[in-house]
C-alpha cells in the first residue's frame, strides 16, 4: 500500500523505490515515462508567459522537477480529500478508523464529524505528513 507521503514523493519525482523484480521496475518505469509525459504537457501550457518560462526553463533532462514540487504544493490537500473521503476508498481502514477515542469515524470519512463535500477546518493534511525521510 502507498501512503500520502509515498504519494508525494511519486509525483514529486523523489521515490527511492524502484520495484524488486523486472515486472515491478518495468510498471515503475512507465509510471514514471507517464508522469513526465503529463508534466510536460503542464509545463507547456505553463511556459507562456514570460515568469513562469523563466521559473521552469532549467530542466535539461525534462523530468520538470521543480514544477512537479510546484503542483504538489498547490495540489496536496485535494489528494489528501481524495485519499481520506473519496467513494473510492469507502472501505478502507487506513484512515477512516484513527479518530481520538475508541469509536471509528462512523460514517464521516474524517474525524469532527467532517462528511464529505463539508470540508471542516483543522483535517487538511499535517505539515510534515508528506515530508517524511524514505528508510529503504
Amino acid at each position: 500500500a502507498r501512503s500520502f507521503a509515498d504519494i508525494g514523493d511519486i509525483v514529486r519525482g523523489r521515490d527511492l523505490y524502484l520495484g524488486y523484480d523486472d515486472e515491478e521496475k518495468e510498471k515503475r518505469k512507465q509510471l514514471d515515462d507517464k508522469l513526465k509525459d503529463i508534466f510536460a504537457k503542464i509545463h507547456s501550457e505553463v511556459t507562456n508567459g514570460k515568469a513562469l518560462k523563466t521559473r521552469y526553463e532549467n530542466d535539461p533532462d525534462g523530468n520538470f522537477y521543480q514544477l512537479r514540487e510546484d503542483w504538489w504544493t498547490a495540489n496536496r490537500a485535494t489528494v489528501w480529500k481524495a485519499i481520506t473521503c473519496s467513494k473510492e476508498l469507502n472501505n478502507s481502514a487506513y484512515f477512516r478508523p484513527t479518530c481520538n477515542g475508541k469509536e471509528p469515524t462512523k460514517g464521516y470519512c474524517r474525524c469532527n464529524d467532517d462528511k464529505p463535500g463539508v470540508d471542516k477546518p483543522n483535517i487538511d493534511p499535517p505539515t510534515y505528513f508528506d515530508y517524511v525521510p524514505q528508510y529503504l
